[in-house]
């Protein structure tokens, strides 16, 4: 089977990008005044500004011609019609189904599973009230006032980072704390600042065996007995969302207040399910469902765009020409606004647990790059440490940046300084600053030196986008996490990989568990490698 790169789409970019690389972006915007509007578009309540990059009319079509070269739309639409993407899992993948508001079934197998995606979503919703009208108490009679959700990899980061990101939104009255992390100092420091009589443990896992989550979960429950609590005291605070309701019940669960999870959601994708119970008790249902309603446009937005206006391609296929052909090797994320600081990391672990992936689906390695390290921080703080290196440094590194246009508080100085910090470094990573004009502003200042002015140049002509919000509201961020989900799929898609599995993820829990047995047991014989065996050796001495 013929690879990606030797077909025509992949050699006439190859060719357009060799063209490209002499030219620079603000000689184009000097050319075409309205480069901007040409190459923006707008939907789902986002803004995209994608003029900042290295493409011209050829090479964008030059990129649709990649996406349908790959039939990159007719995998769209197998995703949605639950055909069985995730090959090496044999799973459909449908976390659309979960934010799904039209009438349409959705099949698995040829059975509609959304009577089931309502009846959860119903049983959240009913939770929700009881916490926040107080319906609900703990065996004392006392309401609840924290949620411990315990959770690690996607159980965790979506509910976390989307708590975060909507904290004008948080309901009064309840708190939501998350403990992902094995490190036992962790949920000791949650738990030695709550009332057990008013705290709701809730535990993410799907086997109910994940062996930090258990661990996390399992500390949780030796502290609530110990401040006193009853083995059956636990139905009152311990709820689970799992597809083992086995061992979730022998822990103590009521199976009233277990909640399902499905094969054909991946962890990373899981926020959408019961995994966003957490999300729903931090903002109310309503604010939750909002969020599922921003991701349904976008999911109806891909499906239905064509591809020229068509965010998720946009942007996927951007990514794709400075990987592939310009040798870019991260992707960094540049929210503005102090509550999306963790919004990198929610993507990191969607775009980089999605597509590092080397062999293809007809089982060929794959000589091309696909998956980017992805990166990235809250507002200004970064241009004072990392974006020296976006800006001077020798390799090119992509950005977006993110901006809602009103803040809470939006009337004092501090958003439109915000705001000009964002428009002035998409702009400057644009522009640079040539030699000659450095060396014009030290002569204005009296200190003409050709030798700093060399230091003080930059090339400019690094890429950006820039994705503009009315405001960051559940909606919006519902349709921007979306977005990105089908910006990963489209360049899955692109280089013809399975998107949705994770064997590297499994190595490491494998192996993990093999070590902890000889860590637990300093009778066994290590049997690793010469290095492993001399840490878990260490370690036995110390412990």
């Amino acid at each position: 089977m013929t690879l990606l790169s030797a077909t025509p789409a992949w050699k006439n970019l190859q060719q357009l990008a060799d063209s490209v690389q002499s030219q620079h972006m603000r000689d184009w915007f000097a050319a075409e005044p309205a480069r901007a509007e040409k190459f923006s578009v707008e939907s789902c309540g986002i803004f995209l500004d994608y003029s900042k990059n290295r493409i011209n009319d050829a090479v964008l079509q030059g990129l649709f011609d990649l996406a349908k070269q790959q039939n990159v739309e007719a995998k769209r639409d197998a995703m949605f019609a639950g055909d069985t993407i995730n090959f090496t899992e044999q799973r459909a993948v449908l976390h659309t189904a979960l934010r799904n508001f039209s009438d349409q079934p959705v099949l698995v197998d040829g059975k509609d599973v959304m009577p089931e995606v309502r009846a959860c979503q119903q049983k959240m919703q009913q939770l929700v009230h009881k916490i926040h009208s107080g319906e609900h108490k703990g065996y004392t009679g006392k309401t609840i006032t924290d949620v411990v959700a315990i959770g690690i990899g996607g159980s965790f980061l979506g509910p976390k980072i989307m708590s975060e990101a909507l904290k004008p939104y948080w309901h009064k009255g309840i708190k939501v704390h998350f403990v992902a992390n094995v490190d036992g100092c962790h949920i000791a420091d949650v738990l030695a600042e709550r009332d057990h009589q008013q705290t709701l443990i809730l535990m993410s896992s799907k086997s109910f065996t994940t062996q930090e989550t258990l661990q996390n979960t399992l500390t949780a429950k030796d502290w609530f007995l110990d401040q006193g609590g009853s083995q059956q005291d636990i139905a009152l605070h311990f709820m689970a969302v799992s597809s083992n309701i086995k061992a979730a019940t022998e822990f103590g669960i009521a199976e009233d207040n277990i909640f399902p999870m499905w094969d054909w959601v991946g962890g990373r994708y899981s926020l959408w399910s019961a995994i966003g119970l957490p999300i729903a008790l931090a903002l109310g249902y309503d604010n939750y469902q909002a969020m599922l309603k921003g991701a349904y446009a976008m999911d109806e937005h891909f499906k239905t765009a064509p591809l020229e206006q068509n965010l998720p391609f946009i942007l996927g296929l951007l990514g794709s020409w400075y990987i592939n052909f310009f040798g870019a090797q991260s992707h960094v994320l540049l929210p503005y606004y102090h509550y999306m600081r963790g919004f990198p990391a929610y993507i990191q672990q969607l775009d980089m647990e999605s597509n590092g992936k080397s062999v293809t689906t007809s089982n060929e390695v794959a000589d091309y790059a696909t998956g980017p390290v992805i990166w990235g921080s809250e507002g200004t703080n970064g241009q004072h440490s990392f974006h020296q290196l976006i800006h001077q440094g020798q390799v090119l590194i992509p950005a977006d940046f993110m901006l809602p246009l009103k803040v809470p508080n939006s009337a004092d100085p501090h958003h439109a300084m915000l705001a000009s910090n964002c428009f002035a470094q998409s702009q400057a990573l644009m522009q640079g600053k040539t030699l000659e004009q450095a060396q014009q502003e030290l002569q204005a200042s009296g200190k003409a030196d050709d030798a700093l002015a060399q230091h003080k140049a930059m090339a400019g002509n690094k890429p950006s986008n820039t994705l503009l919000f009315e405001q960051l509201d559940p909606h919006t961020l519902g349709a921007l996490v979306a977005l990105y989900e089908h910006k990963v799929f489209v360049q899955g898609a692109i280089w013809d990989i399975n998107s949705f599995d994770q064997w590297g993820v499994e190595l490491g829990k494998v192996m993990g568990n093999q070590i902890l047995d000889k860590l637990q047991d300093k009778t066994q014989d290590c049997e690793f490698d010469s290095s492993t065996n001399s840490l878990v050796e260490r370690f036995r001495r110390t412990n």
